[in-house]
């Protein structure tokens, strides 16, 4: 593909650490944006904390370092936010007016620009100043209290950080929505992305699901949410895992067909409710019968018979999978594996790989805006 990359022409500069953001601006690189990443003296805290993870989420982009308690490097900031379309921090309330980097200072310079804050709660309501971790966001958003266990206590058990992906995913749709209205309407836009937000929408199906049957005068609680018949995570005979997702009643019975279950061969359980009922029953025959054979009889047998299944793969095992390897997923960026954009696209050819030192670009960046005589 020769065409240029969706964001082309389009500069973010990044005042945010750790993950949220970082992770957004990412993205925002991989689609063709000119990321300028500005850290404090001493650079990102992530690149000392977890050095992996500022690894994955800072390729591809520029660095400069700036004080921005000091006068003069405000000064410069302010330059940089003229020829600026996107902004992105994620301090906690109130800093970044204090500091004199708001987008009130910054939209009376460029009225065209695009400020974009990042926070745990957001900048308004009585939890607003509350510091937080995606464990204590997840909790206020519900997540927290229909995982782990259908009949154990609440427990947070992703391994996957929800909160702060989900905020980076709406500030990303957000930020996009933001450059279509300013085509439109030739100004900017301040955008509150509050974690806590994000992730509760991400609840939205689960709720849907609640408020109907409390409407209808029915308590649905965690273990209608996560008790399902022929859905679950199942060990093999080898001491591998697959998944299974046999919801819909076709699928249903083309696993029990498959699996020999023929107790449940039975017109009974052509529906979902009484299929439901026995969920107790049903996952654990499958339980004591998948353990009965390695994954390979399981994964040819299942695939043969058209029941969804995979396996469960340890992060070791990412770049070896056949499907992710065919959509180009896990890739080579010089001595490092990375995780492609995951949407193929006109102007997308590969992935950036090279991950910025701490203000390794700031002479070529102040010396840009010395020829711009900004």
């Amino acid at each position: 593909m020769g065409n240029q990359p969706p964001l082309a022409g389009i500069t973010i500069l990044d005042l945010s650490e750790l993950l949220p953001g970082p992770y957004a601006t990412q993205h925002l690189v991989e689609l063709g944006a000119r990321v300028i990443k500005v850290e404090r003296p001493g650079g990102d805290g992530a690149r000392r904390m977890f050095p992996g993870l500022f690894q994955a989420i800072n390729r591809g982009k520029e660095s400069i370092t700036l004080d921005l308690k000091s006068d003069a490097d405000r000064a410069v900031l302010k330059k940089l936010v003229k020829t600026t379309d996107v902004l992105i921090e994620s301090n906690r309330p109130g800093v970044a007016t204090r500091l004199g980097v708001d987008y009130a200072t910054f939209s009376a310079i460029n009225p065209r620009l695009i400020y974009c804050s990042i926070s745990g709660y957001g900048q308004t309501g009585p939890s607003r100043n509350w510091p937080g971790h995606d464990m204590n966001y997840a909790a206020m958003a519900g997540a927290v209290a229909i995982s782990g266990r259908p009949d154990g206590p609440p427990e947070h058990t992703t391994g996957v950080p929800i909160g702060d992906i989900a905020a980076a995913s709406f500030a990303l749709i957000s930020i996009l929505a933001a450059l279509r209205a300013r085509d439109v309407t030739g100004k900017g836009q301040y955008l509150d992305v509050a974690i806590a937000d994000s992730l509760t929408s991400w609840i939205m199906p689960r709720y849907g699901v609640w408020d109907l049957a409390h409407r209808q005068g029915v308590e649905s609680g965690k273990a209608d949410i996560l008790q399902r018949p022929g859905y679950g995570v199942f060990e093999t005979a080898d001491g591998q895992y697959l998944t299974l997702g046999a919801i819909e009643t076709p699928f249903f019975r083309s696993l029990i067909h498959v699996t020999g279950l023929s107790q449940f061969d039975d017109a009974a359980y052509d529906e979902y409710p009484a299929r439901k009922r026995a969920t107790d029953k049903i996952n654990s025959a499958l339980a004591a019968c998948i353990i009965q054979k390695d994954y390979a009889y399981w994964a040819e047998a299942f695939e043969r018979e058209d029941v969804p299944f995979s396996r469960v793969n340890s992060l070791a095992e990412l770049a070896e999978d056949p499907q992710l390897a065919a959509r180009g997923m896990i890739r080579q960026a010089g001595d490092a594996n990375v995780i492609a954009y995951p949407v193929p696209m006109d102007g997308i050819d590969g992935v950036a790989a090279k991950v910025p030192a701490a203000g390794e670009h700031g002479k070529d960046i102040l010396a840009s805006l010395d020829r711009e005589d900004c």
